[in-house]
């Protein structure tokens, strides 16, 4: 009788801290302004990730509450299995996985997009074909698989490398962006009225501020790698919450010192109606010269170091959750023997992403897109599940600890804010809404998981619930609580051990 795979605590508050939020700031804040302000205008744009920060926070607090009580790795997969049985667990956890993954592509390509601005002649060397409209180098593909490689490699060594560095990494993202902020803003050649006008002139501002606001389950993604990472922390995970609002202030406030500093350079429509392929840098090396664009370089490329190193570690602790509840093949449940991680998880990330370059970034950009809709499926099962957790009054709860209705309001606006946050993705003629090619891929990763399903359906269905409790949860859950029904037996004691379970 084998005892369940556990992961070691390693994790200290300042590195998930850093995780959630290296993992929200990446290549978008420094390649997107000049995009973004297409949208609704430079204080529009602000104005939007603003308001999606705060339904973020609303959102973060159901996050909360689920990681103090359930701190495991799998997240919302663990989340959505504990109110909604495993084949919706088994939903959330597959289009969970292709968001993260795609993230990790997504980054790694952000590096041969710097290289294409900072060192075309090293970049652009052996044109191979065109997709897309995209013309496909030799070059790039080489940069791309290098940090892929790279970062599969340092996450294999162990959690406390990754996450140690992943803190120093932020400290400097944060530091590069305040600096390069604050240069822009003293430049001579810059002015405040270049922000006017502040919303786009042909867009109402309602209607431009919601079409940025659709983009915040994706740009505020990383505040939900903590539960990622919870069964790793060495500290309680009460404070989980504080971290993740932490995270999402400090993520705003970046997103609007980019979307700020690229807006005061010049006036802003110019920029805009060039459509300059980074409007961001050329900005920022007419004001401020190679000093400018390597304070902007550095910025960049800690924002990818964060997003690969924090997305690596996310999706291979998904996997590894889904391969210790048997959803997955159980081998994604084996951990190095020397350093203690979940090495096939990220080995399979890296693989999958080794192919993105090849591609080109159009069409990653449509799956990438597409795989916001996972990321928005991720909370409105994780909102939902604390809503069904929490109750009105003691009169139907099993534990007093759950009575909150504050917290089931909030859990209730944070159900709503997904589903709106889908609608806005899905609906077809709203300004927001995924494109054909999105929809495709969309489509096709709905097939391909239907399939996969289909095919281990029987098995998964054989594992009993007590069994499947323990290896998703570490402890048996009674169908009482699990139906959120009141009932003197069944409570789950914290203290009392899960007898072990032989892992086939």
């Amino acid at each position: 009788m084998e005892k369940r795979v556990e992961l070691e605590k390693t994790y200290k508050p300042q590195w998930v801290w850093a995780i959630a939020l290296g993992s929200a700031i990446g290549w978008g804040a420094f390649i997107l302004p000049t995009e973004w302000m297409n949208i609704a205008g430079p204080v529009g744009t602000v104005i939007g990730l603003g308001v999606g920060a705060i339904l973020m926070m609303i959102i973060s607090v159901s996050y909360g509450v689920l990681i103090e009580k359930y701190p495991v790795s799998g997240g919302e997969f663990a989340y959505t299995y504990l109110k909604f049985g495993r084949v919706h667990a088994f939903v959330c956890g597959w289009f969970l996985t292709l968001a993260y993954i795609c993230i990790v592509a997504l980054n790694a390509s952000a590096m041969a997009l710097l290289g294409k601005f900072l060192f075309p002649s090293i970049t652009n060397v052996v044109p191979l074909y065109e997709i897309g409209g995209w013309q496909v180098y030799l070059g790039e593909v080489i940069i791309a698989t290098f940090f892929l490689l790279l970062f599969a490699f340092l996450n294999i060594k162990g959690a406390s490398l990754s996450g140690s560095m992943q803190y120093i990494f932020c400290i400097i993202l944060v530091g590069g962006v305040v600096l390069l902020t604050i240069a822009m803003f003293m430049s001579p050649a810059t002015s405040l009225t270049n922000i006017t006008p502040m919303f786009k002139p042909e867009v109402p501002p309602l209607k431009g501020i919601l079409a940025v606001l659709v983009i915040a389950p994706w740009a505020y993604v990383g505040f939900n790698n903590i539960p990622q990472a919870a069964e790793e922390f060495d500290f309680p995970a009460k404070k989980a919450f504080s971290l993740i609002i932490y995270s999402l202030i400090f993520a705003f406030i970046l997103y609007a010192f980019m979307i700020l500093a690229t807006a005061v350079a010049v006036p802003w429509q110019n920029l805009v109606a060039g459509q300059p392929a980074w409007g961001t840098g050329d900005v920022v090396s007419d004001n401020l010269g190679a000093a400018g664009v390597f304070m902007l370089a550095i910025a960049l490329c800690m924002g990818v170091f964060t997003g690969l190193n924090g997305f690596f570690s996310s999706a291979s602790r998904l996997l590894f959750a889904m391969g210790r509840a048997k959803i997955v093949p159980s081998t994604f449940a084996k951990l190095h023997p020397k350093y203690g991680t979940p090495y096939v998880g990220i080995m399979f990330t890296a693989v999958f992403c080794l192919a993105a370059p090849w591609f080109g970034r159009p069409v990653l950009l449509w799956i990438v897109d597409m795989s916001a809709v996972g990321v928005t499926i991720a909370y409105f099962y994780a909102c939902l599940t604390a809503y069904k957790l929490f109750k009105w009054s003691r009169s139907n709860a099993t534990d007093t600890r759950e009575v909150s209705p504050y917290k089931k309001i909030m859990a209730l606006l944070g159900t709503a804010s997904g589903l709106a946050f889908l609608g806005l993705l899905l609906v077809p003629g709203t300004s927001s809404a995924l494109g054909v090619e999105s929809f495709i891929a969309l489509g096709v990763w709905v097939l391909l998981g239907a399939t996969f399903y289909l095919a281990k359906r029987k098995e998964l269905h054989a594992i009993p619930k007590s069994t499947l409790d323990y290896y998703i949860l570490g402890k048996t859950i009674s169908e009482e609580e699990a139906l959120g029904v009141a009932s003197g037996e069944g409570a789950i004691d914290p203290n009392k051990e899960t007898p072990p379970v032989q892992l086939t």
